[in-house]
């Protein structure tokens, strides 16, 4: 098991690794849309805060004792950065009393898995803009998460195990179409598959690919991965749709691997990792 666990931390930091100038320049580049600026939603109440966090797959609160401090503003400067991130400030003793906040505090709630993570007095006394984007950008994880290098890290950090990948090319006329249907089934699976999707149009998600035996011919593929025991099963497809993924998943689920096509490379090292 820890040789497994060790086969998937390794392909993470190689990924990771070889991309770390792409992982700073997302960070450091802001992700401004075109629309109505954006600002953090004042949270004064328990259910106003509950019915925030609810209604948002990621949600990012301030919980502060005193709108004066520094990170105050840090806080203020990266919300227009994240688009698909709600973001929250309450200074209200319930609503922290609440959320088990005991001083000044940032936390990001993830619908996917139901987790809270918090950046503490300590973590945040001399936190900067690009230190909290990182933080914000890292464990941002929806109900399907695009894989790319800084994403890699928040799924592994995931207390869900099993993470089911959708490697189809970004450009295809069918793309759109396609992942709509694998939202649709992510939301079946909330708290036990994390969905995932890699641009299989990008080569730098090639390694991603090679490690699940496939080839360009084969996509648009689905691949799945228990990262306890590192076991995994592939499935090519023609079209996405809500049945094929749940019987995919649901088969995993119930033990129904394809054990014997992997029975030779649980023999030979995966070098190329």
């Amino acid at each position: 098991m820890k040789v497994a666990q060790s086969r998937y931390l390794l392909l993470l930091f190689l990924l990771t690794c070889e991309l770390a100038p792409e992982v700073a320049a997302a960070v450091e580049k802001s992700s401004d849309g075109p629309g109505a600026v954006q600002e953090p939603l004042q949270l004064t109440d328990v259910p106003a805060a509950m019915e925030f966090i609810a209604a948002a797959e990621v949600a990012v609160i301030g919980f502060f004792q005193d709108l004066e401090i520094p990170v105050v503003s840090v806080f203020h400067s990266i919300v227009q950065k994240f688009q698909d991130v709600s973001f929250g400030i309450s200074t209200d003793p319930e609503v922290l009393t609440h959320y088990n906040i005991t001083g000044n505090t940032i936390s990001l709630f993830r619908l996917v898995d139901n987790e809270q993570l918090n950046l503490d007095d300590e973590d945040i006394e001399n936190i900067d803009v690009t230190k909290l984007s990182r933080f914000v950008e890292i464990n941002s994880l929806h109900l399907v998460t695009e894989y790319n290098s800084v994403t890699v890290i928040g799924l592994f950090n995931s207390m869900i195990q099993i993470h089911l990948l959708l490697m189809m090319n970004k450009a295809s006329p069918e793309y759109e179409e396609n992942i709509h249907r694998y939202q649709k089934a992510a939301k079946l699976f909330q708290g036990k598959i994390l969905f995932v999707v890699v641009d299989s149009g990008m080569k730098e998600n090639g390694k991603v690919i090679s490690f699940f035996k496939l080839k360009e011919s084969q996509l648009p593929a689905l691949a799945i991965y228990r990262t306890l025991d590192d076991e995994w099963d592939t499935r090519p497809i023609v079209e996405v749709s809500v049945e094929n993924v749940q019987s995919f998943c649901d088969e995993f689920l119930e033990g129904k691997l394809l054990r014997e096509n992997h029975e030779s490379e649980e023999k030979t090292p995966k070098v190329e990792l």
